[in-house]
């Protein structure tokens, strides 16, 4: 049953259709008046499940639905899992888009990188501004995070004030950006917060999570120690990070050089946004073998192990000019994100069997979180101080502990969201009162197909089991005019199967010989497919995808 807005037009609503079944492709709504308002448009990254796929997206066909209510979309920092999707689903809802000037910046060069030339219409918002849309009233709130400009977007309507944290942590000296205003939180949560909506990424981490200073100190120790040449692999978007990089590099008497498409935009967008200051000029990709080897850091993309990324054509021995030799390090100064671990397993066996000496997090203090462990969330709580916690940036074993942490710290109410789910904000009733439909959508090459799709699922098959076409050429009484012709990619082997192809054949020509001559070419098409996937089943116990062409001369 489809959930009637009319009847809570006077209630504040909200409404995740992304972000709060997964950490990362996040979407946040607001509802209130029979108006909305959109906070965060990220992407996520695919898993083997979706062959073919390397991004997806959110759903977005709901709020369409109600683009002409929509009164603009806030984007609370340049994280891809927080930006990434406006390239891909603006265009459908051509709405004004709020950010600070970094944010803004980064959106503009991957517009610009992506090569679409739409105009979007973008406000530029400092901390401390309010930004009226009836019935709402928003300010962005400075939280350190691992990309500077991070805000948090403190939303006041007349049913009271929601904090919408988005992603954070407490670091006393994050080395690039504000610490977080701790003094604004606190005097939003003495004058009262009806809500907080907070990030659980860490909640299952106890203590802190860790300050960028001393990742800085560790890695300027450790690659001043290293002989030869040295790569360091991040997230682009963590420009404290590539600070501490760039930094640890130079006092080790090292040119910096940086490979990757993300990374030349980031770093772009950060130096017009006035950051990465103090940074040399980058050696170019080309030029990293021109220079001696304990002469080079070069930082690339690929902390992931994305197929297409630097540090993956790099141990591949692939990239078209930058090669490793047995001896160099790799650092990656990162974590995996879930659903990686295996492609990120497979870029360390492949560094290390060409002789690279790998150094990670598990060992060595090469990274720190930028979300809240338990002890930063506790302090948060403590300065806001909300009526209702509304946990999500998690998957749901993340959501449910954090709501458990909520009531441990007195909070009165908690509702444990999911996308799609239509929450109640009122004190003393805040609960889930309604669902709305969700979903992902891939980014398939140029095109963007639902998840769903039948050619997900044809070519997940074909991974599985390979494909199979037979070319069957008949008269006009359906008599064989030719063997038929086979091809089984994936599936069998023209020089190793010769014996199952030829029987294969005779199975087919058994099926023809078995139809009528008035059968029309859809009916023995469907002969012959059934005598094919009984005999897979019984030869190779396979269900291939079979593609059958019958032609009648």
């Amino acid at each position: 049953m489809t959930f009637n807005f009319k009847n809570y037009a006077d209630e504040l609503l909200f409404v995740p259709l992304g972000g709060s079944n997964e950490i990362g492709m996040n979407l946040n709504l607001y509802s209130y008046k029979g108006k909305w308002l959109m906070i965060d448009l990220g992407i996520g990254f695919a898993d083997a499940y979706l062959p073919g796929v390397e991004i997806i997206l959110p759903d977005i066909e709901f709020i369409t639905q109600h683009k002409k209510d929509l009164l603009g979309l806030v984007l609370t920092h340049a994280h891809e899992d927080h930006l990434g999707a406006v390239p891909y689903l603006w265009d459908e809802l051509q709405c004004p888009v709020f950010a600070t000037p970094f944010t803004h910046a980064v959106l503009k060069a991957k517009l610009a990188d992506e090569g679409i030339t739409s105009k979007i219409p973008v406000t530029e918002v400092h901390p401390g501004q309010k930004i009226q849309l009836a019935p709402f009233e928003f300010e962005m709130i400075p939280l350190t995070h691992s990309i500077p400009e991070m805000q948090a977007v403190a939303l006041r309507t007349d049913k009271g004030v929601v904090m919408h944290t988005g992603d954070w942590k407490l670091d006393p000296d994050p080395l690039v950006g504000p610490v977080t205003d701790e003094a604004t939180l606190k005097k939003y949560g003495d004058e009262g917060v009806l809500a907080m909506v907070c990030d659980s990424t860490n909640v299952f981490v106890d203590g802190e999570s860790g300050s960028e200073a001393g990742v800085r100190d560790s890695l300027a120790e450790i690659i001043t120690g290293c002989k030869n040449r040295v790569v360091v692999t991040t997230f682009a978007s963590n420009i404290a990070r590539l600070e501490s990089i760039i930094r640890a590099g130079q006092k080790a008497g090292r040119h910096i050089a940086i490979a990757g498409r993300s990374l030349r935009r980031i770093t772009t967008a950060a130096k017009e946004s006035g950051y990465l200051q103090d940074a040399a000029p980058f050696l170019s990709e080309r030029e990293v073998n021109d220079v001696a080897k304990s002469d080079i850091l070069l930082i690339c993309t690929g902390c992931q192990g994305e197929p297409m990324a630097a540090l993956s054509k790099i141990s591949r021995g692939e990239h078209p000019s930058i090669r490793l030799t047995p001896g160099d390090t790799v650092i990656f100064s990162s974590r995996k994100i879930p659903g990686n671990e295996s492609r990120v397993a497979h870029i360390y066996n492949a560094l290390t069997q060409r002789g690279m000496e790998i150094i990670t997090s598990k060992r060595h203090h090469v990274h720190v979180s930028g979300h809240p462990a338990r002890g930063e969330l506790t302090r948060m709580y403590q300065l806001v101080r909300p009526k209702i916690a509304i946990p999500t940036h998690g998957e749901p074993r993340h959501i449910h502990e954090h709501a458990k942490l909520a009531r441990s710290l007195q909070v009165p109410e908690t509702v444990e969201a999911k996308n799609g789910s239509v929450i109640l904000l009122a004190e003393g009733r805040a609960l889930e009162v309604g669902t709305v439909p969700s979903g992902y959508v891939a980014v398939d090459g140029n095109s963007l197909i639902p998840i769903t799709s039948s050619i997900i699922k044809t070519r997940r098959k074909i991974r599985d089991d390979g494909c199979t076409i037979v070319f069957v050429v008949l008269s006009k009484d359906n008599e064989l005019l030719s063997p038929p012709r086979i091809c089984a990619p994936g599936c069998m082997d023209a020089n190793d199967d010769k014996d199952l192809l030829i029987a294969l054949r005779e199975e087919i020509t058994a099926a023809l010989e078995r139809a009528k001559p008035k059968d029309t070419v859809d009916r023995l098409s469907e002969s012959i497919r059934t005598a094919m996937r009984q005999f897979f089943r019984a030869e190779l116990g396979k269900k291939p995808v079979i593609e059958v062409h019958v032609v009648k001369l």
